[in-house]
């Protein structure tokens, strides 16, 4: 079974194409290189010793597009490309609508074209906003606080009216709370593009000596010790929940959503004294102010990912915090190393 990846280089496709070539699928991967690396992609290669069909290609370009589906004759999308920085977002909000929104539209069309219905989506917990209470069901109400969040909703729309409309299309939308950690290895791994956006790669890049403080936004929540929280997910966890969601298809099961997380809320300060454990030496923070459209806490209910997908996150906060260390000390400066 053929699968193509979107966004194929990026931090949670590269575990996904790793997991994919170990399961016996063929791979064949897009992406313009916006925020990722071709050494990924490489990497992933020489850790299975199988090869990738990989394009550089942006899902703008229609034609290109075409192009890779009338040659490669794939049977299913995993949909992971799109800008993903909510700061970012919410100063440049047409770059986002018109990036992640249009490319979406010219891949569900192609995928028409050519008879494609089996699509994996990478949503996000983002769409549930400040919800009014924990753990959080794919039941809850949706809504968000920023633009980049306003994509990931306005996709699922757009697949939920698709499905409606045409009853042979088999969506699963995974809802991702906040993915973490590397593959075992050290050698693929989260590599942001300039300073990090997301607080783990922060702790690191500070770890590492890059960065010389980690910044706390707030601690003056209504949380146990007054910081964040946050369901913290093993990107390798959340590789295999994409795997099952491809075998989930298989059965036609229409439009589908699914919670990815473990279920468990760790704050900020957990998440440094974890890493400090990893990498065995205490780390500089400090507390600001808190960021505006951060809410006190979210963790996911990820029963029904476990009753009908088989799916369940097996890796603690602690072995996200080691294979993250490893991968930051195998390569301090990311791909580029």
């Amino acid at each position: 079974m053929k699968i193509l990846v979107t966004g194929g280089a990026g931090y949670i496709a590269s575990h996904t194409n790793l997991e994919l070539l170990n399961g016996g699928y063929d791979v064949v991967a897009v992406d313009n290189f916006i925020n990722s690396n071709i050494e990924s992609v490489k990497r992933v290669e020489k850790l299975t010793g199988k090869k990738i069909s990989f394009y550089e290609v942006d899902l703008l370009d229609k034609e290109a597009l075409r192009e890779i589906f009338a040659k490669e004759k794939v049977d299913a999308v995993i949909h992971f490309a799109g800008l993903k920085a909510v700061g970012e977002s919410v100063s440049m909000p047409l770059r986002y609508f018109k990036n992640n929104l249009s490319g979406t539209i010219n891949l569900l069309e192609v995928m028409e074209e050519f008879d494609v219905k089996n699509l994996v989506f990478s949503s996000s917990a983002t769409v549930y906003g400040d919800p009014a209470t924990v753990p959080v069901t794919e039941e809850f109400p949706l809504s968000v606080t920023n633009p980049y969040g306003r994509t990931k909703l306005m996709i699922e729309e757009m697949l939920r009216d698709i499905s409606n409309a045409d009853k042979t299309w088999n969506i699963a939308i995974l809802r991702y709370f906040n993915p973490i950690g590397a593959h075992e290895s050290g050698d693929i791994g989260e590599d942001p593009n300039g300073i990090p956006n997301n607080l783990v790669p922060y702790i690191a890049k500070v770890a590492s000596g890059a960065l010389e403080t980690i910044h706390v936004f707030g601690n003056d929540y209504d949380t146990p010790d007054g910081t964040g929280v946050r369901d913290y997910i093993h990107v390798v966890d959340l590789a295999l929940g994409h795997i099952k969601a491809i075998e989930k298809l298989q059965k036609n099961p229409g439009l589908v959503t699914y919670n990815l997380g473990t279920g468990v809320g760790y704050s900020v300060m957990d998440i440094i004294e974890n890493y400090e454990k990893a990498c065995g030496k205490k780390l500089p923070y400090v507390i600001d102010p808190r960021r505006p459209g951060d809410i006190a806490e979210t963790y996911a209910d990820p029963t029904k990912a476990k009753e009908e997908l088989g799916w369940i996150a097996v890796r603690g906060i602690d072995k996200m915090c080691e294979d993250t260390y490893r991968w930051q000390s195998k390569n301090p400066n990311g791909y580029k190393s």
